[in-house]
């Protein structure tokens, strides 16, 4: 079999992006319509909008298309949907398209633990690649302040009179920190006397799992976050009733602390297009996408807008379509990224699981059997590409699929795949955006181009709002996951029964899942089928404006691994980092 040379000659990120020629954030900026007096500059080549220009800006039509990128059930080695979006924004600028890309801002937990940095890479990131990763312009820390204020606020109630008569046990609201610390998952606060406060148990999670996250990232202004911040439950009373932020007297001083952060900050790819980066909320218990506010910009200053969401399509583009794109922001093509790494796992699976007899190697009438054994498990795993296809077929989205190309992939497993998608009429092309920037996704583009162009989009969210919980739950399960049906395990009736009598019946469900199996199973690879998915907890996250469903244990509060990415980081006299990608 003949291997792809692709990425063999690409240099690490970090010298790729130091040795790039950054235009001044001012042209970037003037590429949309935007004057110097319309940002608000934080160093060199990134700047804040001001609220004076976001506000013109919303008044504006939103004729701009939104490209919404995502995948297919990703490995652990990843699928690439941060480098395809920002090398297919920069391939739409190169075909003379005013484009614009839009991704979560990296968190601190990730750059110090395994995935080190996470701003594309190669020849399709975005830059300043460097501070981008690390502090950037402090939104993140601005997320953690506020939700550490709202815990100390909790506990302050309780120590002098607790008038809100919060139960101990209820409090909801625990602590937040921007670095895998596993001892910090499980923790005792308030020992020392009573001058600590009442001792009782509290948790961590990693501030992008934390419900203001998610806030930042649906609110549209600052009277929206103002009144997202009031609804966020924090703790019960003795008779079952929700204390919030807005019972706390604080929600001035949280949204003190938050309105820069909900500015959308402007930087450029490698390439010059236009990027913002705003936003980081858990893929999981969250929507997993940048802020609806940038995504709202981004539609109206460029002809294209792309953004992706977080994990395969059956978690991110999921939450978009029946959360995200209900505060008006809809896509008009999808593109799923497929990785050759992922279609063998799922092809592995399914030819073991059902011993060649449903498969076979032929799949949608194509008859062709290679003997490669390799060939025929990327055709097999097809069939998990598929699922994730016609789901976003059902929900009204015009679909493009993305082979993200890495250097160790046969030129027979790359055609057998773009093969099977020629069978089913899927429009596909070949992605080497990392090493070719956005010369390697050209083709990507056109068949971007011409999906937005046939105007075929019409969404058709898994379900209505009217809808009970548990039927809001099983709509997605079984629309989109494939399962038979749900079960409700007790803790869950009665989790569903007290949101309903507190009036949060009427909101999108966000369901928890692993992202490594369609199941719930992490173990369950390819398409699996005949099972139930068991929903155990759910609780609110009414700031936000959902409910979350879990079906497994959800880690919020990452600990870092044997070998941390952190021991591979030095910083030269000068201040020069190594090491950081």
């Amino acid at each position: 079999m003949e291997r792809s040379n692709a990425d063999t000659h690409v240099p690490p990120d970090v010298e790729i992006a130091r040795n790039t020629s950054r235009r001044p954030i001012e042209d970037v900026a003037g590429e949309l319509g935007l004057e110097d007096d319309d940002l608000d500059h934080r160093g060199d080549g990134v700047a804040k909008l001001t609220w004076d220009a976001i506000n013109r800006e919303l008044d504006t039509p939103a004729d701009g298309n939104l490209v919404l990128v995502t995948a297919m059930t990703p490995t652990r080695r990843g699928a690439g949907k941060t480098v395809t979006t920002v090398g297919l924004g920069q391939a739409l600028a190169q075909q003379g398209e005013s484009s614009v890309v839009a991704i979560r801002e990296p968190s601190q937990g990730p750059v110090f633990g395994i995935k080190g940095g996470a701003a594309g890479g190669g020849y399709s990131q975005v830059l300043p690649m460097e501070e981008i990763n690390l502090h950037f312009t402090g939104d993140i820390h601005a997320v953690a302040a506020a939700h550490n204020l709202i815990a100390a606020m909790v506990d302050a109630e309780r120590t002098h009179g607790n008038d809100l008569e919060i139960e101990p046990d209820s409090v909801a609201w625990n602590r937040t920190l921007d670095v895998n610390d596993r001892a910090l998952r499980e923790v005792v606060v308030g020992l020392g006397g009573r001058v600590n406060g009442p001792p009782r148990e509290d948790t961590f999670l990693i501030t992008a799992a934390s419900e203001l996250m998610a806030v930042l990232c649906l609110a549209t202004d600052i009277a929206d976050l103002k009144a997202r911040i009031g609804r966020i439950v924090v703790a019960y009373n003795a008779d079952g009733d929700p204390i919030t932020v807005a019972d706390l007297e604080c929600v001035g001083a949280v949204t003190a602390l938050l309105k820069d952060a909900l500015r959308p900050n402007l930087v450029q790819t490698i390439e010059g297009t236009p990027a913002f980066v705003h936003g980081g909320p858990f893929a999981n218990i969250a929507t997993g996408t940048n802020s609806v506010l940038a995504t709202h910009l981004g539609v109206r200053f460029g002809d294209y807008l792309v953004t992706e969401a977080g994990f395969g399509a059956d978690l991110g583009a999921e939450k978009f379509v029946n959360i995200v794109s209900r505060e008006g922001v809809t896509p008009d093509v999808a593109v799923v990224v497929a990785t050759i790494d992922a279609l063998t796992k799922h092809g592995e699976a399914m030819l073991e699981r059902q011993q060649h007899s449903q498969y076979d190697g032929d799949i949608d009438g194509d008859t062709h059997s290679p003997a490669d054994d390799q060939v025929a498990a990327v055709r097999t795993g097809c069939a998990n590409l598929d699922h994730h296809v016609d789901n976003l077929r059902a929900m009204g989205i015009p679909v493009v699929v993305a082979v993200n190309r890495f250097p160790d992939d046969t030129d027979e497993e790359v055609k057998a795949v773009l093969h099977h998608c020629q069978l089913r009429e899927i429009p596909a092309a070949v992605s080497t955006v990392h090493s070719d920037g956005g010369d390697g996704g050209l083709e990507l583009a056109t068949h971007v181009r011409e999906a937005a162009a046939s105007d075929t989009a019409s969404l058709e969210p898994s379900y209505e709002l009217s809808m009970s919980i548990d039927e809001k739950i099983r709509a997605v399960a079984t629309q989109v996951y494939g399962a038979d049906d749900v079960e409700f395990t007790p803790q869950a009736r009665a989790d569903i029964e007290s949101l309903t009598e507190i009036g949060l019946d009427d909101v999108p469900v966000c369901l928890s899942k692993t992202p490594e199996s369609l199941s719930d199973d992490p173990d369950e690879a390819g398409v699996p089928f005949g099972w139930e998915l068991t929903v155990r907890e759910l609780y609110p996250s009414a700031g936000a404006g959902f409910v979350v469903a879990l079906t497994g244990d959800v880690l919020t509060m990452p600990g870092l691994p044997a070998d941390p990415a952190a021991t591979d980081i030095e910083v030269d006299d000068d201040g020069t980092v190594h090491g950081l990608f």
